[in-house]
């Protein structure tokens, strides 16, 4: 019994080593073609990052891959213009971001440059930056309170350029918080 699960192991890892048999190509493209619609039921991606995933399997080629790519492209089911804006004001959504987490991001998932930017335009016509940067230093307080030392200050500065958003739009925000911590230990005693 032992020996059995062992043999059926070994048997497995030999069938890995192995090359496979090419398919024929009918075949060849229609496992390409049902391994790209599993992939993209798990989650939606951008045709680059889909043409990599397929070519990660020996079964397939570049060309199957890109004959796969183009009929779902006809279906409908690729088009990185709605994904790119999609995964953005996803983003955008669930944390405030701005536009240069965003920018990553994309270029992450292989969009390219032109396509990330129009994205990127039109979710931050929907909700400003200004706003964002308001939900997120308004979120940081909640967690950690107002900054009292410098490094505290310096801290949530760090943060809001992590997050994506620009110098010129972090710098002013913050000072406004230190100050207003400052008002605050001066009126009471007052």
């Amino acid at each position: 019994m032992r020996k059995k699960s062992w043999d059926s192991k070994a048997k497995r890892q030999g069938d890995e080593e192995r090359p496979q048999r090419p398919l024929d190509p009918d075949k060849a493209r229609a496992r390409t073609f049902q391994r790209a619609v599993k992939l993209l039921a798990a989650k939606p991606r951008s045709v680059a990052e889909l043409r990599e995933r397929l070519l990660e399997k020996q079964w397939t080629n570049a060309e199957t891959v890109e004959a796969v790519l183009a009929k779902l492209g006809e279906y409908g089911y690729l088009n990185d213009e709605r994904f790119a804006f999609g995964y953005a004001s996803y983003k955008v959504r669930q944390k405030p971001v701005g536009r240069g987490r965003l920018r990553r991001d994309l270029q992450l998932k292989k969009v390219d440059r032109e396509t990330a930017d129009e994205a990127i335009k039109l979710v931050f016509e929907e909700t400003p930056e200004e706003e964002l940067i308001d939900r997120a230093i308004e979120k940081r307080l909640r967690l950690k309170g107002r900054p009292s030392t410098r490094a505290e200050v310096k801290s949530l500065f760090d943060h809001l350029l992590r997050q994506g958003f620009s110098y010129e739009q972090v710098a002013p925000k913050v000072r406004a918080a230190a100050a207003a911590e400052i008002d605050e230990e001066i009126a009471p005693s007052e």
